[in-house]
């Protein structure tokens, strides 16, 4: 059985309230579970204690049983110091732009540094130019 802790939302419309706890994968969001490990109220502000409530020895206990916490509820143990934090992940390819607009960024660069190079080489020629007629003289 592979278990999860994940959030359970409860609460009305619009007024949301979730319950953390610890399911199997296969039964629904809001479905059956085996415990409640904690709380999290959103409404209320991030300073308010009963925000976020977790019962820390139970959480422990159901991660070192193997359940894997949700991304959400990860991050609210790293929070609280129960597991070390996740590692982020880089941009996706989703969040990139597209080929066309790659494409003229990259001709946008490259006409930057043909730039660069040849401002570069102006400048270097002036200053070799002038070595040049001071030597001579």
């Amino acid at each position: 059985m592979a278990l999860r802790i994940r959030l359970s939302r409860g609460g009305a419309k619009k007024r949301p309230y979730y319950s953390i706890v610890v399911a199997d994968s296969r039964s629904p969001r809001d479905g059956r579970f085996i415990e409640r490990v904690g709380t999290y109220n959103p409404m209320l502000p991030r300073d308010h204690a009963e925000r976020l409530v977790i019962k820390d020895e139970r959480a422990k206990y159901w991660l070192s049983q193997g359940a894997v916490p949700s991304d959400r509820v990860a991050r609210f143990f790293s929070d609280a110091e129960l597991m070390p934090p996740r590692e982020r992940r880089e941009q996706t390819k989703k969040s990139q732009p597209k080929a066309k607009a790659q494409e003229r960024l990259r001709e946008a660069e490259e006409r930057r540094r043909e730039a660069e190079e040849a401002a570069a080489a102006e400048s270097a020629e002036a200053a070799g130019g002038e070595g040049e007629a001071s030597a001579e003289a």
